[in-house]
């Protein structure tokens, strides 16, 4: 007989599936709750004490198909109401690599505590993976991968494949090849060559040598572009030559995904949250914005300076006070658009320092075209408003030289900073803005003293 669960607003909730206690009403929500922030959500509305009953009733099937679909934070805190042995035996139905990104958000104690409650190997995996530096390929890798010697015969191969097929990944690919002692990666065979070939056929004799690999210490996204680039299933990661595990294309859309939410929230002038939107406390969202905030703010100060110098200019021709934000809004939304592209450009490896005159070519070409119609907008706006010719040819001209300034200074910055390892993304947005505001006025002003006769005459 098919139970049915309370729902609210036609959807299942898991204190309800926890008050039936029963492992079918588990299955069920995990069937008609596919979703990841929705699992997330009602995980994270649940007291220590139901936590504690949920984890009663799962089985190691479940418990994978749970804490794989809800995000990390959500999984720690359910680690964290658990005893470290309770938690240990959750974590021994993950994969390695899922386990070591989960023990990562534990605090120290509560996290060497569980590794102590696992098996001595798994521990000592899991430390392995600890040691790599955080969003680094080592730290993404699951080291459990199939692999043969290249001195095996194609028999022995198989042989080998087939006895570690339940604790290892197989893979849709190719077959990883490493020559002892050190276990050095140096070729791949691919599953049709084994088949194919004669049982006693060496596998260093039909394995190609030309192997696609990242480095452990290597950057996760940089691993992942790899696997995309190539159009891999996988992607072995390697030490000094060593096989140390793979990156599968699985993984590819958590790393992809993760840089590109980060990347956003640096454009936008914050640090990166680490932890999903709704779960962030108003305390966070404020130490995440205030440094670039009040860096923005500090910065912002010069432009009234630069007002404060050409008072005299504002108080002879008060017209020219109309078309200030005009002005330093065109050239900060110039520059946001050259920037945000140019980032998503590096991102995917398409623009490298080398193509940094290309770009300047590019953007300043396509500058002039912008300058020259929004010159003509704002000419005939300036004419419209009755402030006089010499003041609307000071806005169309300072509009032309803002926007190819601003072309110029957003097309070299992000690569400039990336050349000195400095995060691009901080220069979008409110950064470029900000730089942009200042000299505009400038610009502005100095336009000004140059065409209208009132101004020269003082």
């Amino acid at each position: 007989m098919r139970q049915n669960l309370p729902t609210r607003s036609n959807t299942p909730d898991l204190r309800d599936v926890i008050a039936a206690g029963t492992l079918t009403a588990v299955d069920r929500w995990l069937h008609e709750i596919p979703g990841s922030w929705r699992r997330s959500e009602q995980v994270d509305d649940l007291t220590d004490a139901e936590i504690r009953r949920l984890v009663a009733l799962l089985t190691p099937q479940t418990a994978r198909e749970l804490f794989d679909s809800i995000d990390t934070p959500a999984v720690v805190g359910v680690l964290e109401v658990l005893p470290p042995v309770v938690a240990a035996g959750l974590l021994d139905a993950l994969d390695d690599d899922r386990s070591a990104e989960i023990l990562r958000g534990l605090d120290d104690d509560h996290r060497q505590q569980v590794l102590a409650g696992t098996g001595a190997v798994r521990s000592a995996t899991l430390r392995g993976l600890l040691s790599w530096p955080q969003d680094s390929a080592g730290s993404r890798m699951n080291p459990d991968v199939a692999s043969v010697s290249a001195s095996m015969t194609v028999s022995d191969a198989i042989e080998a494949i087939r006895a570690r097929a339940a604790e290892t990944t197989l893979g849709e690919g190719d077959v990883l090849v490493t020559a002892s002692p050190d276990h050095r990666l140096v070729g791949v065979v691919s599953y049709l060559d084994l088949v194919l070939s004669q049982p006693h056929t060496l596998i260093a004799t039909i394995m190609d040598p030309e192997v696609v690999s990242v480095s452990a210490l290597e950057d996760q996204e940089v691993a992942a572009r790899l696997l995309a680039d190539h159009d891999l299933s996988a992607v072995p990661v390697v030490h000094d030559g060593a096989l140390l595990g793979i990156i599968s294309a699985d993984d590819v859309v958590d790393i992809l995904e993760a840089e590109a939410t980060e990347d956003a929230e640096r454009q936008g002038g914050s640090a990166p949250l680490e932890v999903p939107y709704l779960r962030a406390s108003p305390f966070l969202l404020w130490r995440k914005r205030i440094v670039w905030l009040l860096v923005l703010f500090l910065a912002e100060m010069y432009t009234g300076t630069v007002l404060r110098m050409f008072e005299d200019e504002l108080s002879t021709v008060v017209a020219l006070t109309f078309f200030i934000p005009l002005l330093i809004g065109t050239g900060g939304n110039t520059g946001t658009q050259i920037t945000t592209t140019m980032i998503r450009a590096m991102a995917m490896g398409q623009v490298e320092m080398r193509n940094i005159l290309r770009v300047v070519r590019k953007e300043v070409a396509t500058g002039v075209l912008i300058a020259a119609t929004i010159a003509g907008i704002a000419w005939v706006r300036a004419l419209t408003l009755g402030v006089g010719e010499e003041v609307a040819i000071t806005v169309a001209i300072s509009v032309v030289v803002i926007v190819l300034w601003t072309s110029l200074v957003a097309s070299v910055l992000p690569l400039l900073l990336n050349r000195l390892g400095v995060d691009p993304a901080v220069v979008s947005g409110p950064m470029i803005t900000t730089v942009v505001d200042g000299t505009g006025l400038i610009i502005y002003f100095t336009v000004a003293r140059l065409v209208i006769t009132q101004l020269g005459a003082g």
